[in-house]
């Protein structure tokens, strides 16, 4: 089904640009001083920090409908407008820089993180494509607990980031699940989005997610590299209205996201709430 030029539901050439899986090598610690500190709040706590979702909203009649998919999670990877807005989105949880928390905070940055579960708990490899690690596995947990106050939603990435075509129904069942169950114990919410690893999935993978409570398995357009270089998977290497874009947890991420945030708004785009856009475009 098509949306003018994109596709909901990817070919596997957008998995290609999806991060690496984590290995089984020992990680980097920073020292005490540079670690943010962990939340000993309880999971469901909100602070005053956090005065609603960030993010522009989609206005009456804006947004065009998902098409229904039969009973499974609809597979999204941009959101069906005209309105010059994107939506970022970042993967897994190695590198957990307190100053991507500070931005996103202060500055009410719209953004939606995708946890992995050995990414956040660092077991595992980290992915240091960006740069040498400074802050895996810094607060754990925790540190997605400041980013839950700090308006961002917490969804589901697996548990160990598998090539989920390549396990059968019940281990994909597993992942997603556990995965979802975690997460609501640490942070209060249960997620209802769902990413898969690679951008690779099945029909058993809809199944599990719909039997795990996800509502939509989310992909994307584009992804942003080291620097903020924004890697297009369209032939004009544009913006383009209703992008959902991949960021991940590497280092120097603080700086990065800083880059890409301006590029972003020079370019005319306004960052927009992907969960009132989804809303939106299911309503129908």
């Amino acid at each position: 089904m098509f949306w003018g030029h994109r596709v909901i539901g990817v070919a596997c050439v957008l998995a290609l640009a999806a991060c690496a899986p984590a290995g089984t090598a020992s990680t980097t610690s920073p020292s005490p001083s540079s670690s943010p500190s962990s939340s000993s709040e309880a999971p469901g706590r909100k602070t005053p920090e956090a005065a609603g979702p960030p993010g522009v909203k989609p206005r009456k009649g804006e947004v065009r409908p998902i098409p229904r998919t039969g009973g499974l999670p609809p597979v999204i990877s941009s959101i069906p407008t005209e309105r010059k807005v994107v939506f970022l989105t970042i993967d897994d949880g190695w590198e957990q820089d307190p100053g991507f928390v500070r931005q996103v905070r202060d500055q009410r940055v719209p953004i939606t993180a995708f946890a992995m579960r050995d990414a956040v708990e660092a077991r595992g490899t980290p992915d240091e494509s960006g740069g040498p690690a400074r802050y895996v596995g810094a607060g754990k947990w925790g540190y997605f607990r400041q980013l839950r106050d700090a308006g961002v939603p917490v969804e589901n990435h697996t548990l160990t980031h598998p090539n989920l075509r390549l396990l059968a129904y019940p281990a994909q069942r597993r992942e997603l699940c556990g995965a979802s169950k975690l997460i609501e114990r640490e942070t209060g919410t249960r997620p209802t989005l769902f990413r898969p690893p690679f951008g690779n999935y099945n029909t058993d993978t809809l199944r599990a997610a719909r039997s795990c409570g996800l509502s939509a398995v989310l992909l994307w357009t584009a992804t942003v590299q080291p620097g903020g270089k924004i890697a297009y998977q369209v032939p004009d290497k544009k913006l383009r209205p209703g992008d959902i874009l991949l960021l991940h947890f590497r280092p120097n991420l603080a700086r990065d996201f800083r880059v890409l945030v301006n590029k972003i708004k020079r370019r005319g785009f306004e960052l927009g709430d992907l969960q009132a856009y989804l809303a939106a475009a299911r309503a129908h």
